[in-house]
């Protein structure tokens, strides 16, 4: 009888997999709770560094007192003054419906539904750009280069989300990455199956690394066998790949 595998580990919950999530600062969305047709103007009180988030989160405090904190933009600083509604200035950390932003203009944390929070583009450097209009939605370029549609109605933020160049700087060592992925919901490092025992993974075992069987199984496997390619649509090398 084997050992339980990874994934079986995984899906109990345990300590050792669980989310590190009381090291959060707090979410990261628009506030809610003002109406969709006024403008308002907020003060940028604190840049706060959040474990396990790769850009800072700046904590805006409006004109009627409601506070929240989202990715902060390149260039945003402690006392800036932000604008945020659909006659809002459009100029880097300020907070529009997509319709209103020009075309050419970079974006990030863009609504996918007005008023919830934002979804998109909310990773360090990696921000979208507005296309143009379609009927009631705003085409966006996302950083990943497809486009999408999302309702002129969401809101997102003038700018390009801090925190740029955190991946041009190399690692160099293990310990590094140890502390990269400790705030993170993610096990580091991760054994290959082909390296274990044939007691602890079903592709594990033999007098050399390999796994010497198709690695493609049915969505329905049971769980001590379900690794590898689940449910895979293909198998082989595409034709014309080299």
């Amino acid at each position: 009888m084997g050992k339980r595998i990874l994934v079986q580990r995984q899906g109990r919950g345990s300590p050792t997999f669980r989310s590190p999530s009381h090291l959060r600062k707090g979410p990261a969305k628009y506030p809610t709770n003002i109406p969709a047709d006024q403008t308002f103007i907020g003060k940028v009180v604190e840049l706060i560094h959040d474990p396990g988030r790769w850009t800072p989160l700046a904590k805006i405090v409006l004109e009627n007192g409601v506070e929240f904190q989202i990715p902060a933009c390149e260039g945003m600083y402690v006392g800036q003054t932000i604008q945020i509604g659909p006659d809002a200035e459009p100029k880097p950390g300020n907070i529009l419906p997509v319709g209103k932003i020009p075309e050419g203009t970079p974006v990030y944390n863009i609504e996918i539904r007005p008023y919830d929070g934002g979804k998109l583009a909310r990773q360090a450097g990696s921000y979208a750009t507005i296309l143009g209009r379609s009927g009631g939605k705003t085409i966006i370029q996302l950083p990943s280069g497809k486009t999408t549609l999302v309702p002129n109605d969401s809101r997102a933020t003038i700018g390009v989300p801090a925190g740029a160049g955190r991946i041009e700087k190399p690692l160099l060592k293990a310990g590094a990455a140890y502390h990269k992925w400790k705030v993170k919901a993610r096990k580091w490092p991760r054994v290959r199956g082909v390296a274990m025992n044939a007691v602890s993974h079903p592709h594990g075992g033999g007098s050399h690394q390999s796994v010497s069987f198709p690695t493609t199984v049915s969505r329905n496997a049971p769980p001590g066998r379900k690794v590898g390619h689940i449910a895979a649509r293909r198998c082989g090398r595409k034709k014309g790949a080299h």
